[in-house]
């Protein structure tokens, strides 16, 4: 998978373009601003670079019992990134000292002396720094004192479709409508984890599942309901269907996620496992008794099929 560098471990290098930002779900909105950052460097044969932190700093500044969902773990947003064409990704641990540092401080302590910038390339409605007070207008005063430039993304360069990465944790979260996620972010959505060791009642009626334990404890499951889905496993991609629930036909009363990879058998336990979804099948429920999840199951298997030969 696609490696990220910490701060301390950064080079400074003068001829790089920029970015900063949490970016979490690197949706449709974050993609015009990093595709303007890779085609600027291409331009300038220079260093393309996403700045962004870990943890979520609405966790360090509003820290909430569970905290801040997340649509992609630090590891999934670097391959992510990776996949855009950006060529380093440099994560800054967000703490309470850190959040205390103005603007000024950040750009010129942070991004000028440690990271090296030409070009800073920013949305139109970003706000940064302590008690959110940096602005374009800080950047720009900044850039002309220490010599780089400084792009502004325009509205109609995003485009008109409000998207944020709150309202794309409410779809998948509230909804469980993994098409529209897909829409807006882009790519289906994904979810890394482990294969650990279930109560194996898949493989009594027929239907064996792979038991997943997700990478992070704060990564966005989506709503409870079945979907079809696609799976890699050991660097191979498989078609399959996910169950998400408690499994109330066997009186479940324990959050699962289960996945029927099609087509395959193998013992896959302790490996790293990942779930790209692509439609909703429907909501879990409570069937009468074995026989009717089984034939429930079949029609599931049938519509997942159907639905992945069409992506």
């Amino acid at each position: 998978m696609a490696e990220y560098i910490l701060l301390n471990e950064a080079d400074r290098t003068s001829n790089t373009v920029l970015t900063v930002g949490t970016f979490d779900g690197v949706h449709t909105g974050h993609r015009a601003i990093l595709d303007t950052v890779v085609r600027k460097a291409e331009k300038r044969n220079a260093r393309s670079v996403l700045v962004t932190f870990d943890p979520h700093p609405r966790d360090i500044i509003n820290p909430g019992e569970e905290g801040i969902k997340l649509l992609t773990t630090i590891q999934e947003r670097s391959e992510i990134i990776q996949e855009l064409g950006i060529d380093e990704m440099i994560v800054i641990p967000f703490d309470r000292d850190f959040s205390l540092l103005s603007s000024e401080e950040f750009v010129r302590d942070i991004i000028y002396e440690k990271i090296g910038v030409s070009e800073f390339v920013i949305g139109y409605d970003h706000q940064f720094g302590r008690n959110r007070e940096g602005s374009i207008e800080t950047i720009e005063d900044l850039g002309a004192e220490l010599g780089f430039e400084t792009y502004v993304v325009s509205k109609r360069e995003v485009g008109d479709q409000a998207v944020s990465s709150t309202s794309i944790r409410n779809i998948l979260s509230e909804e469980g409508n993994v098409e529209l996620a897909t829409k807006l972010l882009e790519r289906a959505y994904r979810l890394n984890g482990t294969v650990v060791h279930g109560d194996k009642r898949g493989k009594e009626i027929g239907y064996p599942t792979a038991n997943i334990k997700a990478e992070h404890p704060q990564k966005i499951i989506p709503k409870d309901g079945v979907y079809a889905v696609r799976i890699r496993v050991m660097d191979h991609w498989f078609k399959g269907m996910m169950n998400i629930g408690t499994r109330p036909t066997f009186d479940g009363s324990i959050r699962t996620l289960e996945v029927n990879i099609f087509d395959f058998d193998q013992d896959i336990y302790g490996k790293e496992i990942q779930i790209r979804f692509f439609n909703r099948i429907r909501d879990e429920v409570k069937f009468d008794g074995i026989n009717e999840l089984i034939q429930q199951l079949k029609d599931d298997e049938k519509k997942a099929r159907q639905l992945l030969a069409e992506q």
